[in-house]
Order: structure tokens, then sequence, then C-alpha cells
């Protein structure tokens, strides 16, 4: 089994950090905006962004939604390696 890497820093983190910053931008959305969407404080995305707090599944799967995103999919492009 491969070792599981814990770390909000480790590189799959930060790809997947990077890709919802990405997606945000995309969306021209500010990290307030996209809170607002979230119904949550805008500190909460800004913590995301920048590795200080880690998503448990369901958060992610609300940012996804509020991104427009499936969650399944983006996981899948994850896993793939196409995202």
């Amino acid at each position: 089994m491969k070792n599981i890497r814990l770390s909000v820093h480790s590189k799959e983190h930060t790809k997947l950090r990077q890709l919802l910053i990405r997606r945000r931008l995309d969306l021209g959305l500010s990290q307030r905006a996209l809170a607002e969407r979230m119904d949550v404080v805008h500190s909460f995305v800004g913590k995301v962004e920048t590795g200080d707090r880690r998503m448990d599944i369901f958060e992610f799967i609300e940012y996804c939604r509020a991104l427009d995103w499936d969650a399944s999919e983006v996981v899948r492009g994850f896993q793939e390696g196409s995202v």
C-alpha cells in the first residue's frame, strides 16, 4: 500500500489546492464570493487555499458544488492524473 501523506503541504494537497484556486479564478470569483456561495466565513476559503486548513469529505463536496463542479469528477480526474 502506498504511504499516505497527511500533510496539507504534500504535493498532492498542493496540486488539489491549485486546482481549486484555478477553478475559482476561472469563474471570476473572489474568496469572499465563494465563501458566500458556501455560507461560510471568507477566512475558511483563504485557509483552505493556503493549506492552513484541511477539508473533510463533506466540506469538499460543498466546496466543489459552490464551484459548479461534480466532486466525483474532480476526484476521478485527480486519480487519473487528468487534472
